[in-house]
């Protein structure tokens, strides 16, 4: 079983996130992990994050077991380029390139456990407006009587004050 998971537009550059992910490639996951928390290197979270997810991905949908994943593929793309310039001498600008990539990670078993299924998640009914506009209706109608016999009691009571506000 297969387990896919993705991470869209990273602002890194490939070439520094790939020095991160050659290292834990083909690992156990949970190596993989104990192996990113002590990279000194800034790719290291987001690469982290990512495996988190696709272990996430692997419990909730196939009912996988965590101790029985490794890393079978993990790659990095190059992504969304943002061009920027900076002034030099004479005049001139030059170009600099701020790089992005895309992360891909398939996960699989160590040892094929034989569950296909993903798991069905039955939906709740929709609920109808209609319904909900007549049950605030029945609610308000309760309570707007109380409601007006309290405002009744205290304006034959005493008068309401007007403050205005003085011109000038």
């Amino acid at each position: 079983m297969e387990v896919k998971a993705s991470l869209k537009h990273l602002r890194m550059s490939p070439r520094k996130v790939r020095l991160v992910i050659d290292v834990i490639r083909k690992m156990p996951v949970e190596a993989a992990l104990d192996q990113l928390r002590f990279i000194n290197k800034l790719a290291a979270t987001p690469v982290a994050k990512l495996i988190k997810s696709a272990i996430a991905n692997a419990e909730n949908t196939y009912s996988l077991e965590r101790s029985n994943l490794y890393i079978k593929e993990i790659r990095s793309h190059e992504g969304v380029m943002l061009k920027r310039w900076m002034p030099r001498a004479h005049g001139r600008a030059t170009s600099i390139r701020k790089r992005g990539c895309h992360l891909d990670l398939i996960l699989a078993e160590i040892k094929e456990s034989g569950k296909k299924e993903k798991k069905v998640v039955k939906a709740a009914d929709p609920v109808k407006l209609e319904k909900l506009a007549k049950d605030s209706e029945q609610a308000a109608s309760k309570v707007v009587p109380k409601v007006a016999k309290e405002k009744g009691k205290k304006a034959a009571g005493e008068k309401t004050k007007m403050f205005r506000r003085k011109a000038g």
